[in-house]
């Protein structure tokens, strides 16, 4: 597939967004930059989804976010009164239980007395809890390319859930513009995918450190064919690195065809579960 750029989003589950960095890079070897959010600050939900919604509109893009686009439905299956829903019907149940919380936060879908014993929300694992993964997940972990959690995890510095919550409000609103893969076909149109940057850091060589220095940074987006951006006056932040990585990953895994084609063999992944890019078919 060719696109005219890559993007990529560092995202943020909390009730009040803090770690939003977005970064984007051309075709070619050029180093990928930084997006500064118009007001100064770190990037809101709903500022990033304005940038989005700008940039899909104009250009075949790539963008790829940090979050799972689904729960595993080996769980999630029920909430539904139907035997066949879909991912778009998990997002806009979320979306509606979300209301209107500040900035998309979509913790009222885990808060709803329906749905909260599902989630692992505070204090000690609970007795008798599973926690469950989507395929990718499992996939991923056994690829080698890092231990993604499960988004019905929402305890512990690591988890994603919140952050997976939000993004599918995100995702409910710019479904009409785009193709979301792997549930779409592209047909031509820009493409959102589910990213994990740990992913590409591991392919860059970094293993499980966070990259908080230009030299780090450098050696990582040269693992992925990138120039690196110019070093600043002060070290880069991880979620920027992060961003700035995925952007470059990104960039040098669209050519790759099996990128592509990994999840087709699961129907589930397909139609509800989603795929991590760059997880390779089990």
């Amino acid at each position: 597939m060719s696109f005219t750029r890559f993007a990529a989003l560092d995202w943020s589950g909390a009730r009040r967004a803090n770690g939003i960095a977005i970064a984007v890079c051309a075709p070619g070897r050029g180093a990928p930059r930084l997006v500064a959010c118009p007001d100064g600050r770190r990037w809101s939900r709903l500022q990033a989804l304005e940038w989005v919604t700008a940039l899909i509109a104009r250009e075949r893009v790539l963008v790829g976010f940090d979050f799972a686009f689904s729960l595993p439905f080996s769980r999630a299956r029920r909430y539904f009164g139907r035997p066949d829903p879909s991912v778009r019907d998990l997002w806009a149940l979320v979306d509606g239980l979300g209301g209107d919380a500040h900035d998309l936060w979509g913790g009222g879908f885990a808060a709803d007395p329906r749905f909260a014993p599902d989630f692992w929300r505070a204090g000690p694992r609970p007795p008798g809890y599973v926690e469950p993964h989507r395929p990718t997940e499992v996939a991923c972990r056994a690829a080698g390319l890092g231990a993604p959690e499960s988004p019905y995890k929402l305890i512990g510095a690591k988890q994603v859930g919140l952050g997976a919550l939000a993004g599918m409000r995100v995702l409910r609103r710019l479904q009409a513009a785009a193709a979301v893969w792997p549930f779409d076909g592209d047909a031509g149109r820009p493409v959102l995918a589910e990213i994990y940057p740990r992913l590409f850091l591991r392919r860059a060589g970094a293993g499980n450190a966070k990259i908080r220095d230009w030299g780090d940074l450098g050696a990582a987006l040269a693992a992925l064919g990138s120039r690196s951006p110019v070093a600043g006056p002060m070290p880069p932040s991880d979620h920027d690195t992060d961003a700035l990585v995925a952007a470059a990953g990104l960039r040098a895994l669209a050519g790759a065809g099996g990128v592509w084609d990994a999840p087709r063999h699961d129907n589930e992944a397909l139609r509800r579960e989603g795929w991590i890019f760059g997880v390779p078919r089990p």
